[in-house]
């Protein structure tokens, strides 16, 4: 079989780059990390013809072959590096020809890279619009590299291209016959040295290497040296390199679009997209409208999910129940009724919740009103150190922390994007979904406010806001604290509005789901086994003790109530005397001022290696101590559970008191693992988890205290 060819497909950020990703790979798709760095590597392979497969290497996008950030660098060291595990056999750039002569500046310069380039040009109805009218067959010939005009996301034009990826790899990848300027010129000493020393595969390349050659991971310390001296020697000015090379190539790219683009008035139209934005981004309705979206997503996730998620109750209920009956009465059927069936119900009840969250997100961000997000907050986040750009990591992170720090480093600015890393996990993941689902059912009443407006859904939405607004509030005070100056630039290209594709989300609806079911169920899996362990077996001399104290009290009586009655103060007496219930009593005076007790506390634990095992945990302990009711559901178990002197645990007080305390609290290994990797220093996310930590802990004091 043929070792399939590796195409890098590159673009202006907005341009159509990821539509046409998925248009070629389907579901061929994974998604890992670069060598070295923790930016995302999209990769998909793509039939191209009977006998051509092709890796296709979604790379981050970016304006130019100037990187500001750390995704664009990488960008740009796969496209410069001629000897890296991604090095591109081709290069397939997506142009938005609405916006041609911005995204023509990068074309160019990919072309002058010297690699063989074909240039996919979208948003072609858009253009029409506008009365910008494209030349096709005249613009290639001016640029020296195929053109073709698709549409990914109506699978127009794909076979044109694929014909075309075709070709080129037929006659093995033959570059551009000419230069887009006369690099050359710019710097000749300069260029002929760095191709002596390194050997790139243009003069433009060169150019670059001297320009980055510091930054540059293929470039050893004697290579690195060797053109330090070069540049010394000949007076390299870079900046004054650049500004030369950039006005040369505009120039070439007006001459180029006076022959092959034909352009109205742009005053003589307004588009549907400015029409909308007049509203959408207006100075007072842009705000009500966007807090009125936000509230209509989480009355979502109680509206639409409360159906599905009680026939998921009731379905593990009555499994847990009938497993019972059929099974024989053993150890091995306890562990796996009270243990892991018991686990993985827990949160097998919350993925409508999480399915639902993530569709709606990816129809705010399919339909371009996500980066609207990002404008309107541009202000408040300016006011705390951060900018608009770090809105899009807080929202990420209400779906997930680890994906949403790493979106962070689009952030140019070191310590706005410190910032955003410190406080993303303040804000509500959808790990931390279950356990305000299960505490809001279990202490909010299920009433409507005004009519129409449900309390538990307010409950949630305030829980969120809540972390919103915490996250600002502790920016603010970073802001004092971390000593970097650096210039901070807003600039953010806001796509057009278009109608979400439906298939998209309900793609993404299954693949999170089963990425949310797999990777919980897991860890769910091997801590619910342990902790059934725990929670069965305890110290011989404690245990024989309980169980002769029942025996005696069980050969007393013969009235079945009474006997009924005490079999489920055993089964509460030897969880209690259970390895669990003796770690659960040593941490019980820790969290006792918060108003949990025991089981709470071991949960509190658990859940730190996920948020979501917190369920679990509470479904696996209250299985143990309550083994004759294995029909109940989760929530009938928590509602009835009582402390010693008989009143309930989960009063309003400890239902907000837990709900606050997970609301702030670092529970999440994983969050932490990818600070680190991302600020490449233990200290952040040392200091991250302490003061989330302290924070949690005093706010759920402070919570109890007021509503005991």
């Amino acid at each position: 079989m043929k070792v399939p060819i590796n195409i890098a497909l590159v673009g202006n950020p907005n341009s159509g780059k990821s539509s046409l990703f998925n248009a070629l790979t389907g579901l061929n798709q994974k998604v890992s990390n670069f060598p070295g760095v923790t930016v995302d590597k999209k990769t998909g392979i793509a039939r191209i013809a009977p006998q051509l497969e092709a890796n296709i290497i979604d790379l981050p996008g970016t304006y130019s072959l100037y990187p500001k950030s750390a995704d664009e660098f990488v960008t740009y060291d796969v496209l410069l590096n001629p000897k890296g595990a991604d090095k591109p056999d081709m290069v397939l750039i997506i142009a938005d020809a609405s916006n041609l002569k911005r995204n023509l500046l990068f074309c160019s310069q990919i072309i002058d890279l010297k690699v063989p380039v074909i240039i996919g040009l979208t948003m072609m109805d858009l253009a029409k619009k506008k009365g910008v009218e494209v030349d096709l067959a005249g613009l290639e010939r001016e640029l020296g590299v195929p053109v073709v005009a698709i549409n990914p996301r109506r699978n127009k034009g794909l076979q044109q291209l694929k014909k075309n990826i075709e070709l080129i790899a037929q006659e093995k990848f033959g570059a551009p016959a000419r230069d887009f300027i006369e690099n050359h010129q710019l710097a000749p000493a300069v260029v002929e040295d760095i191709r002596r020393i390194y050997p790139v595969s243009s003069d433009y390349a060169a150019l670059h290497v001297a320009v980055n050659y510091d930054e540059l991971h293929f470039l050893d310390k004697q290579q690195q040296g060797a053109i330090r001296n070069s540049l010394q020697q000949h007076g390299f000015n870079k900046t004054k390199v650049q500004a030369e090379e950039i006005m040369q190539r505009y120039a070439r790219i007006k001459h180029i679009m006076n022959g092959t683009v034909v352009e109205t008035d742009p005053l003589q139209q307004q588009l549907q997209t400015e029409r909308i934005d007049n509203v959408l981004l207006h100075r007072f309705w842009g705000y009500l409208i966007l807090l009125v979206v936000l509230f209509l997503l989480f009355q979502s996730i109680f509206w639409i999910a409360s159906y599905p998620m009680d026939l998921i109750d009731a379905g593990f209920g009555s499994l847990s129940g009938w497993l019972s009956e059929v099974l024989p009465d053993n150890k091995v059927s306890d562990a796996f009724i009270n243990g892991i069936i018991a686990g993985l119900g827990g949160i097998a009840v919350f993925v409508p919740q999480i399915m639902i969250l993530f569709g709606l997100i990816t129809i705010l961000e399919d339909t371009g009103y996500m980066a609207r997000i990002s404008f309107l907050t541009d202000r408040l986040m300016r006011q705390v150190g951060l900018n608009g750009k770090s809105v899009m990591p807080l929202i990420s992170g209400v779906a997930c922390a680890v994906p949403a720090i790493m979106a962070a480093r689009n952030i140019e600015n070191r310590k706005e994007r410190l910032i955003t890393i410190m406080i993303t996990p303040l804000m509500s993941c959808s790990a931390r979904l279950p356990i305000y689902t299960i505490m809001i059912a279990l202490v909010i009443p299920d009433r409507m406010v005004l009519g129409f407006l449900s309390l538990q859904g307010l409950v949630m939405m305030g829980l969120y806001l809540l972390g919103f607004f915490m996250a600002i509030l502790v920016a603010a005070v970073m802001k004092l604290f971390i000593k970097i100056r650096e210039k901070s630039y807003f600039i953010m290209e806001l796509p057009v509005y278009r109608a979400p594709r439906w298939k998209n989300a309900a793609v993404t609806m299954v693949e999170k789901a089963k990425i949310f079911v797999m990777d919980a169920g897991k860890v769910i899996m091997v801590i619910s086994i342990a902790l059934w362990f725990l929670a069965s077996y305890g110290p011989s001399g404690r245990m024989d003790a309980v169980h002769a104290k029942y025996e005696q009290l069980q050969a007393g009586t013969t009235d079945p109530a009474q006997l009924d009655e005490l079999d489920k103060q055993l089964q509460s007496e030897k969880l209690s005397h259970s390895y669990a219930g003796i770690i659960g009593h040593a941490i019980e005076p820790a969290v006792e001022p918060l108003g949990f007790d025991w089981k709470i506390g071991i949960a509190l634990i658990t859940s730190f290696a996920a948020r979501e095992v917190f369920v679990g945990t509470m479904a696996t302990l209250y299985s143990v101590g309550d083994a004759e009711d294995n029909d109940a559901t989760l929530r009938e178990k928590m509602e009835s559970a009582t402390r010693i002197d008989g009143t309930p645990v989960y009063t309003l007080a400890t239902g907000l008191s837990l709900m606050i305390f997970y609301a702030f609290a670092m529970q999440c290994m994983s969050t932490l693992a990818i600070v680190k990797r991302e600020t490449r220093s233990w200290k952040y996310p040392i200091v991250q988890f302490v003061y989330m930590t302290v924070l949690a802990y005093v706010c759920s004091w402070i919570v109890y205290e007021l509503f005991k």
